[in-house]
Formats: structure tokens, C-alpha cells, sequence
């Protein structure tokens, strides 16, 4: 079975072209619960560089499906059996002003648009700059 990931390396994905964010906001949770915008920023903002991008999404997945803890290797290799939207796709870098930096290990960490940190990767040149998916789409 073929596998897909989402990660990257050494890549800086910035905020979306149209998102109207002007600084990193955590994203609002809805009266039925925490959506998977909050998912991802609690376990980013907690754990900088830790997880990949598989991790996280994979993650949310999980919680968001109850899935068993005995159950999720299986269901880890059966989620990227097939293409995830990555983190372009993401309401963080989407609509909550996030750019997410991943390093050489495929770790990844959030920045705020208004930070220093997000203005230095996102001129880096070694790094590969990619922008979020517009808001749009």
C-alpha cells in the first residue's frame, strides 16, 4: 500500500493571500466542541518542533474519531493510504494568521504573522516559501 505524507522540510508555509488575520489568533472553539483549527493551535503552541505535520493532522483525526488507542496504527496507515490536504490547507494559515515553519526533520512549529520569527523565515532563503491556500478555496 503506498503511503502519503504532508510534511515538509525546511519550508516556511506563510498566511493565505486574503486572509484578513493581522496577527496569530487562537482559533474559537463552537458551542458543539473544539473544531480542528483548535486541535492544531493547542498542540503546536504546546509543543514547538516536536510532531510533524502527519502527527498533528493525524492527531486531530483521532480525536476529532474517537478512534481506540489500540486501533491507531491501522488506522494511521489507512488515513495516508490516500492524499491529506496539508497545511496550506489549514484554517490556521488560512483564516487565523499562522505560518507554520517546518525544519531539516520534518518538525514543525507556528508563528504569528506579526512576529519577528515569521518575518525572518518568510525571507530565508533557505528556505522553500509556500503560501497557504486562499480562504476562498
Amino acid at each position: 500500500m503506498k503511503i502519503y505524507t504532508t510534511n515538509y522540510q525546511n519550508t516556511f508555509i506563510e498566511i493565505a493571500e486574503d486572509c484578513t488575520s493581522k496577527r496569530g489568533e487562537i482559533p474559537p472553539e463552537k458551542k458543539t466542541g473544539k473544531t480542528a483549527a483548535n486541535l492544531q493551535y493547542e498542540i503546536l503552541s504546546k509543543n514547538p518542533y516536536k510532531y510533524t505535520s502527519d502527527d498533528v493532522l493525524f492527531e486531530c483525526f483521532a480525536i476529532k474519531n474517537n478512534i481506540p488507542k489500540g486501533e491507531i496504527k491501522s488506522a494511521r496507515e489507512q488515513f495516508f493510504s490516500k492524499g491529506q490536504p496539508c497545511f496550506r490547507t489549514s484554517p490556521l494559515t488560512k483564516q487565523y494568521g499562522w505560518g507554520v515553519h517546518s525544519n531539516e526533520d520534518s518538525k514543525i512549529a507556528i508563528y504569528g504573522c506579526e512576529t519577528n520569527e515569521y518575518i525572518k523565515y518568510s525571507k530565508d532563503p533557505s528556505l522553500k516559501i509556500l503560501k497557504a491556500m486562499k480562504v476562498g478555496k
